[in-house]
C-alpha cells in the first residue's frame, strides 16, 4: 500500500536523521537557528523551535513554508556528510525535497479532531468543594470564559482540570482539546504558541499548506475558526501571559481551563483559583484509598502523620502510597516511623520523572539566577517564615528588590503568603531549598544567618525599649550594627508596633535558638534568649520564660561570660516574681547583684537592687524594700538611666501606699508616670494601675475611673490580658467606693477570670480578695467563703503575707457575719498578727472590727 505525501516527508526525513548520526533535536534546532540568522536579515522568518521540527519527523504535520524547514534540512545534510560520507541524492537534493513537501502541503486536510482530552481519572478525592466551584463558574450562561488554576508543584492541578473537562465535556461538542505546554517538562523546552496554534489548527482540519506562517496571523485564524463554534480548551502547565495569550479563543461559547504554577495576575477578565493543599481528611483518603489498606485501628495515627509529614501534597501522597502499595509487608506504622526518621524526605518520594524534587527543580530552574540565590538563601533560615526586612538581611539585598523578590516567588508558588508581607515555605519545599543551600559555600550560608541574626537581636533591641522595664547592660555590645550599610533597619515607633512586632517574630527567635544551641553556638543563644526577655515578660507563658532564662544562665557559665549571666539571672528573678517562685527569684536577683559588683557594673547593680526591692514588696518587708529601692534609685539617677528611675519611683510608690503613707506615694507615682511617658515606654501602663489604686484609697473614685478605663482600653488594644485584668479589678474597686456594687461585682468577677487565666499568682490572690470583699458586702457569705479560701491558699503557696491576712480577715468577716463567731475571732487574729508584722495599713481597722465582735460576743 502506498504512503501518503506526507508520511512520505515524514520517512524521508527521518531516513536522513539516521545518516546525520540521530542528532537530538535539540542540537539540531540550535543549530538551524544559527544558518536562520547568518543567512537573513534580523527579524525575518521564524527559526524552527523544538517541538516543531519534532512534529515534521514524526508526521504530525509538515512546514507551512518550505523556507522554515531548509534550515532544518542543510543542517541535517552537512551532519549527515560530516558523518558518513556522500548523502544519497534523494536526502540532500533540494529541489526534491521541495516536490515532496508540495505534495505534502496539498494532501487533503484529515478529519477534524474533536475530542483531544487527557484520560479522566475518574475519582478525584478531596477536590469535591474545588471542582464544583469550577463546574458553577464555568457553567451555561456564565459570563467567565477564561479560568486560570495555579498551585505550587505537585498540588494536583493538572488532575483537577482534566476532571472538570471531562464533567463539562458535553457542552462543548465542536471540541475539545488538550494542550500540553511543558513549561515545567524535564528535557523539553516550553511549547512555542505559534507550534501549538499549528497543531490545533490541523486539528480543526485545516490543510497544512493553508496555515499561515506568522504568529498572530495564526492566532486569528483560530480565532475566526472558533467564533460561532462551542469548544473547550484545556491550557496545561502554562509559562506566562506572552505564552497563552495566542491561545486563547475569544468567542462566547468557548470555555479555556489553564493550570500553572505562576498566578496569571495580568490576564484580564480570568477567573482564578489558588489550588492549596489537601485538608488533613481529604489528604488522609487519598493515601488510604490509593495504598489499599485498612483505615480502622492503629492505621489512622500513622496515616496522620505519614500525610502530615507529606506536607498534604497530592504528589507526595500518591508517590509513597504507591510504594506501599507494592510492599505488602510494609505496615502503615513501619512506613510512618521510617519517613519520620528520615534524613532525606524527598529522596523517600523519589520515583523518577515523578518525583517530588524533580517537579520542584523544573521551577527552580526556570528562575533567574539572583531569585535561585534567594530561594536557597530562604533555606537556611531557620525560623517558619518571614518577611522582607528579613529576607533583605538573609540575603544582603536592598528593602524594595526583597519586597519584589518576594512576590516574584509568590507569584510562582514556590511561596505562600500567610498574612500581608509574610511568607513561608510549604514543608516539603522548605526541604529542597534546605538541599539546595548545602551545595553554597558553608562561609556564604554563615554570612547570612551572621546578618539575619544581627536584624533580629539589632530590632528586638528597639522593641526592648519600649517593653522592657530596665536597661539591660551591654546591650550595645550584643547588638551589632547591619553588615552592609543598605540594609534596612525596622522602625518600630511605640509599644503596639514593638510589641506587634515581637509577637510576630516570637516562632522565628525560637528557632533561631534551637538552630543556635545544636550547633554550640552560645553566645548567639544566649543574645537570642536576651531578646525575647520583654516579649516574655510581657506575654509569658512564664514557666516556659524560666526555663529559657536558666537556659542562658548555664549557657553563659559554660563560655564564662559572666555580664550575660548576670542579666540573665536577672530576667529569671523577674519571671519567677511573676510565678509567684519567691524561693528561686531572690537567690537569682542576688547573685546577679553580686556578679554585676564584682564586675563594677553600677546599671546591673541597679537593676539588681530594682528586682529585689520588688521581691521585698511582694513579701510585705517594706522596710528593706524601701531600702533597696532607694539604693537603686540613686544608682540609676547618677547614671542618668531614666528607664530605672521610672522602675524604681513606681514600687516605691507601691511600698509607701501599703505602708499608708498615701500622699507620698502618690507623688512618687505622679514622678514615675512622668518619665514613663516621656521614654514612651509600656511601664507607663503599670504606673496608672498603681496610681489608681492609690487614687481609689485616696477617696477620688471619678479619677480612679478614668485612669484605669484609659488602661483597660489600651490593654485590650495590645491583647494584654494581665493588664486588661488589672484595669478591670480597679475599676470593681472604685465603683465599690463609689457605691456601685452590682457594678462592682461583675466587673470583679470578669477579672478573677482574667487574672487567673494570665497566670500571676499574686495579682490573682489579690484580685480574688477584693472578689470576696464584694461578695460579703452584698450578703453573698458562701460565695464570699470561697474566694477568700482560694486566695489564702494561692497567698501561702506564693507566700504573699498582705494577701494572706486579707483572705484571713474576710474569712473571718465572713463567718461572723453566718454566726461562726469562735473560727471568726481566731482567723481575724491570725490576720491582725500578719498586719502588725509587715507593718500593713490595714492593721488598725481589722484590730477595731475584733474588737466591736468581741463586745458583741460578751455582750451576747
Amino acid at each position: 500500500m502506498s504512503r501518503s505525501p506526507r508520511a512520505l516527508f515524514a520517512a524521508r526525513l527521518a531516513e536522513l536523521w539516521h545518516a546525520a548520526g540521530n542528532p537530538t533535536l535539540q542540537r539540531v534546532a540550535a543549530a538551524s537557528e544559527a544558518r536562520m540568522r547568518a543567512t537573513r536579515a534580523a527579524g525575518h522568518g521564524r527559526s524552527p523551535s523544538v517541538p516543531r521540527i519534532s512534529d515534521w519527523r514524526a508526521g504530525r504535520n509538515v512546514p507551512s513554508r518550505f523556507e522554515s524547514f531548509e534550515p532544518v534540512l542543510v543542517t541535517l545534510v552537512r551532519l549527515a556528510e560530516a558523518a558518513s560520507g556522500p548523502v544519497p541524492f534523494i536526502l540532500s537534493n533540494r529541489s526534491a525535497w521541495q516536490r515532496l513537501w508540495k505534495a505534502a502541503s496539498a494532501e487533503p486536510a484529515r478529519p477534524t479532531v474533536t475530542t483531544a482530552l487527557r484520560r479522566d481519572i475518574g475519582m478525584l478525592i478531596g477536590r469535591d468543594a474545588e471542582v464544583r466551584q469550577l463546574l458553577e463558574t464555568a457553567g451555561p450562561g456564565r459570563v467567565v470564559s477564561i479560568h486560570t488554576v495555579d498551585g505550587m508543584p505537585g498540588v494536583g492541578k493538572t488532575a483537577l482540570v482534566t476532571r472538570v473537562a471531562h464533567l463539562l465535556s458535553d457542552r462543548f461538542p465542536d471540541g475539545r482539546f488538550f494542550v500540553e505546554l511543558n513549561t515545567h517538562t524535564p528535557g523539553q523546552a516550553p511549547a512555542d504558541p505559534a507550534d501549538v496554534l499549528a497543531t490545533l489548527l490541523i486539528d480543526l482540519g485545516i490543510a497544512p499548506g493553508q496555515i499561515p506562517d506568522s504568529l498572530e496571523a495564526r492566532r486569528d485564524l483560530w480565532r475566526d475558526r472558533l467564533s460561532d463554534k462551542r469548544v473547550l480548551v484545556v491550557l496545561d502547565d502554562a509559562r506566562d501571559h506572552a505564552q497563552i495569550e495566542p491561545l486563547l479563543p475569544t468567542g462566547p461559547r468557548c470555555l479555556t481551563l489553564i493550570t500553572s504554577r505562576r498566578r496569571f495576575i495580568a490576564l484580564d477578565n480570568a477567573l482564578p483559583l489558588a489550588l492549596d493543599t489537601l485538608s488533613p481528611d481529604g489528604a488522609a483518603d487519598l493515601f488510604h484509598r490509593l495504598a489499599q489498606r485498612d483505615p480502622g485501628g492503629d492505621n489512622t495515627a500513622a496515616v496522620t502523620e505519614i500525610v502530615r509529614l507529606c506536607g498534604y501534597l497530592p504528589l507526595a501522597i500518591v508517590l509513597l502510597a504507591g510504594r506501599l502499595r507494592h510492599h505488602p509487608a510494609w505496615t502503615l506504622t513501619d512506613l510512618a516511623a521510617e519517613f519520620a526518621t528520615a534524613q532525606d524526605l524527598l529522596g523517600e518520594l523519589d520515583t523518577g520523572d515523578r518525583a517530588v524534587r524533580a517537579a520542584f527543580t523544573a521551577s527552580y530552574d526556570s528562575l533567574p539566577p539572583a531569585r535561585q540565590r534567594l530561594f536557597r538563601r530562604l533555606g537556611v533560615h531557620p525560623g517558619p517564615d518571614l518577611d522582607a526586612y528579613a529576607v533583605a538581611a538573609l540575603n544582603d539585598i536592598g528593602l524594595t528588590t526583597a519586597r519584589h523578590e518576594l512576590e516574584a516567588l509568590y507569584t510562582d508558588h514556590l511561596i505562600d503568603e500567610t498574612t500581608p508581607g509574610r511568607y513561608r515555605l510549604h514543608d516539603l519545599l522548605r526541604e529542597y531549598a534546605r538541599s539546595l543551600a548545602a551545595t553554597d559555600p558553608s562561609g556564604e550560608r554563615a554570612d547570612a544567618l551572621d546578618r539575619l541574626h544581627s536584624y533580629y537581636c539589632h530590632t528586638a533591641a528597639v522593641a526592648g525599649r519600649y517593653l522592657g522595664r530596665l536597661t539591660r547592660p551591654g546591650a550595645q555590645e550584643n547588638v551589632r550594627p547591619s553588615p552592609a550599610p543598605d540594609l534596612p533597619a525596622r522602625d518600630l515607633r511605640d509599644v503596639a508596633e514593638a510589641l506587634a512586632w515581637m509577637r510576630m517574630e516570637r516562632a522565628n527567635f525560637l528557632a533561631f535558638l534551637d538552630h543556635a544551641a545544636s550547633r554550640h553556638q552560645q553566645s548567639r543563644a544566649i543574645a537570642l534568649i536576651e531578646s525575647l526577655a520583654s516579649l516574655l515578660a510581657w506575654d509569658g507563658p512564664w514557666p516556659r520564660a524560666a526555663e529559657l532564662h536558666r537556659q542562658a544562665i548555664a549557657l553563659a557559665q559554660r563560655i564564662d561570660d559572666r555580664l550575660a549571666e548576670a542579666n540573665s539571672r536577672v530576667d529569671l528573678g523577674t519571671v519567677c516574681q511573676r510565678t509567684g517562685n519567691h524561693h528561686d527569684a531572690a537567690p537569682a536577683l542576688q547573685q546577679a547583684f553580686t556578679i554585676y559588683r564584682r564586675l563594677g557594673n553600677r546599671l546591673g547593680q541597679a537593676n539588681a537592687l530594682n528586682g529585689l526591692g520588688s521581691l521585698h514588696y511582694r513579701t510585705a518587708n517594706y522596710r528593706d524594700a524601701t531600702n533597696l529601692l532607694q539604693r537603686a534609685l540613686t544608682i540609676h539617677r547618677d547614671l542618668g538611666d531614666r528607664v530605672g528611675q521610672a522602675t524604681s519611683l513606681a514600687v516605691l510608690g507601691m511600698v509607701h501606699w501599703r505602708s499608708g503613707d498615701l500622699p507620698r506615694a502618690i507623688d512618687l507615682l505622679r514622678q514615675a508616670l512622668a518619665l514613663s511617658r516621656d521614654l514612651g515606654n509600656h511601664h507607663e501602663l503599670y504606673v496608672l494601675l498603681n496610681l489608681g489604686m492609690a487614687l481609689v484609697d485616696g477617696g477620688d473614685p471619678p479619677a480612679a475611673i478614668d485612669v484605669a478605663q484609659h488602661v483597660l482600653t489600651v490593654a485590650r488594644d495590645l491583647g494584654n490580658r494581665l493588664t486588661e485584668g488589672l484595669a478591670l479589678g480597679i475599676l470593681g474597686l472604685a465603683h465599690q467606693r463609689g457605691g456601685d456594687l452590682a457594678t462592682a461585682v461583675e466587673l470583679a468577677r470578669q477579672a478573677v477570670t482574667l487574672l487567673h487565666d494570665a497566670g500571676d499568682p499574686a495579682v490573682e490572690a489579690e484580685a480574688l480578695n477584693r472578689f470576696g470583699v464584694l461578695l460579703a458586702e452584698t450578703r453573698q457569705y458562701e460565695k464570699a467563703l470561697a474566694q477568700f479560701t482560694t486566695g489564702l491558699q494561692l497567698a501561702r503557696r506564693i507566700h504573699s503575707p498582705l494577701e494572706e491576712a486579707r483572705a484571713l480577715e474576710g474569712l473571718g468577716r465572713s463567718r461572723a457575719s453566718l454566726g461562726d463567731t469562735a473560727t471568726a475571732i481566731t482567723e481575724l487574729r491570725n490576720a491582725i498578727a500578719i498586719y502588725q508584722h509587715i507593718g500593713a495599713a490595714e492593721t488598725e481597722s481589722a484590730a477595731a472590727y475584733l474588737t466591736t465582735l468581741q463586745q458583741d460576743t460578751d455582750n451576747g
